[in-house]
């Protein structure tokens, strides 16, 4: 199978340690290529070198954290701008809102967040958006930057079908499905029966939420595949079908062809 890692963190320290056993871990599971989401300034230096290091396998976005936003938050997104505009990047990312511990800087993180899409529009980027307890305000934002002229995808997703449904009506959004999907209680399986498949791309979000069977320790990219499992039994698919699926959803959402 070839499989995208479309979000992990492996630049971070984690896998400081053991990264070179992690890549081929993932290779000789199946694993083309990792995409890898920036937190803030100080990761940027960590990103960069991981890319350095294995070109070709790992492919970096270039944003600004909503747990990250402060109240200086536009002089935060200067040098990640200056940054975005002097590397090769994939996509703006990892932005979006996180409301669920704290929101008392709500209103820096959406000009944040907005100021981000607006740059994606500019230089013709996908979005990876982060939108913990927020989707309804993040498809408020989407709405006021310009749905038409934006696409990506909500990273992460466990929501409800009326989530899902509300995600699939911007047209040119796609969902991000990790190892949440393999939780028992996470009621996600029910709810990704009435996902089109061409509407979801694979990701660990590693060094978190790792799937059954390694919930609770540390995740990494070649546990895609047992993503690829539940889904197939999800959709009733063979696990060929479901990487072969989801990596053309990546490759197109991404611009990656060939």
């Amino acid at each position: 199978m070839n499989l995208i890692d479309t979000h992990a963190h492996l630049f971070a320290g984690e896998f400081q340690d053991d990264l070179q056993k992690v890549v081929t871990r993932a290779i000789e599971a199946g694993v083309e290529m990792v995409l890898l989401p920036n937190i803030d300034e100080i990761s940027v230096p960590r990103l960069k070198q991981c890319v350095l290091n294995y070109p070709g396998f790992f492919y970096p976005m270039m944003g600004l954290h909503p747990t990250s936003v402060g109240k200086d938050w536009e002089k935060q997104l200067e040098p990640i701008y200056r940054e975005l505009n002097g590397g090769e990047y994939i996509a703006v990312g990892e932005i979006g809102l996180d409301l669920h511990w704290d929101t008392s800087l709500r209103e820096a993180q959406v000009k944040a967040f907005e100021e981000q899409l607006r740059w994606s529009i500019e230089k013709d980027l996908p979005v990876s958006i982060h939108f913990r307890d927020a989707t309804e305000e993040v498809i408020k934002s989407i709405r006021r930057v310009g749905v038409q002229s934006l696409r990506g995808v909500f990273h992460s997703f466990g929501g409800t079908k009326a989530e899902l449904e509300a995600i699939l009506e911007l047209g040119n959004f796609l969902v991000g499905i990790n190892g949440v999907v393999t939780f028992k209680n996470s009621g996600l399986s029910e709810t990704l029966k009435h996902c089109p498949a061409n509407r979801v791309v694979l990701e660990t979000d590693s060094p978190y939420l790792a799937p059954v069977p390694y919930r609770g320790r540390r995740n990494e990219s070649a546990y895609l595949a047992y993503i690829v499992a539940q889904l197939a039994g999800i959709w009733d698919e063979s696990e060929e079908s479901v990487a072969w699926l989801t990596t053309r959803n990546a490759r197109e959402l991404f611009n990656f062809f060939g």
